[in-house]
């Protein structure tokens, strides 16, 4: 079975990767996030991702697409919904990609941050599904979570302090006065 795998980052790669090979899947990767700001985030990542994909044979495909203007359009006095979006955005162009290189199913390193509004991932990559005719393989990665910060910190990978966004961006440092 060949799986295409959203990717966001090498971190988050860690243990998909590794419990998708141990269902005997042949994985390739896929590297979209035109939602990450600044570009020099999205550099660092790529890299990241880049590097571990070398060192663990895993063949990865970087989409060098980089339409920030189109996400922040889709986001903007949206942004307590910003999130759907942004999972429908990268999902739906991993579903395309997965149809085009004839893939049996798609996912996503999504899975695996509990940061990140999973049951949310998974309904829109299953509405993906349906609308693209490619198969979504959900997986619950967040019990791997933990061991996977572990490794990427012994490995020395890059790791980020947000999820990508200029709004996530925005939370990590700014606080409120007062609070």
């Amino acid at each position: 079975m060949k799986l295409l795998l959203h990717t966001c980052c090498g971190p988050c790669t860690i243990y998909p990767l590794d419990k998708i090979r141990e269902e005997a899947m042949d994985v390739t990767g896929y590297y979209y996030n035109p939602n990450i700001h600044p570009y020099s985030e999205w550099l660092k990542r790529r890299e990241t991702l880049e590097n571990y994909a070398r060192e663990k044979d895993f063949r990865l495909i970087v989409d060098e697409d980089y339409p920030l203007e189109e996400f922040l359009r889709s986001v903007v006095h949206r942004e307590s919904v910003r999130c759907s979006y942004c999972y429908a955005m990268r999902l739906r162009r991993a579903a395309k990609v997965a149809r085009k290189g004839k893939f049996d199913c798609f996912s996503s390193t999504l899975l695996v941050s509990p940061f990140q509004k999973h049951d949310l991932i998974k309904e829109i990559g299953e509405a993906v599904a349906k609308e693209t005719g490619i198969p979504f393989y959900y997986a619950d990665f967040r019990p791997g979570y933990k061991e996977a910060a572990s490794r990427s910190r012994e490995l020395g990978m890059y790791r980020q302090q947000y999820c990508g966004c200029i709004y996530s961006e925005k939370e990590r440092y700014y606080k409120k006065p007062g609070k």
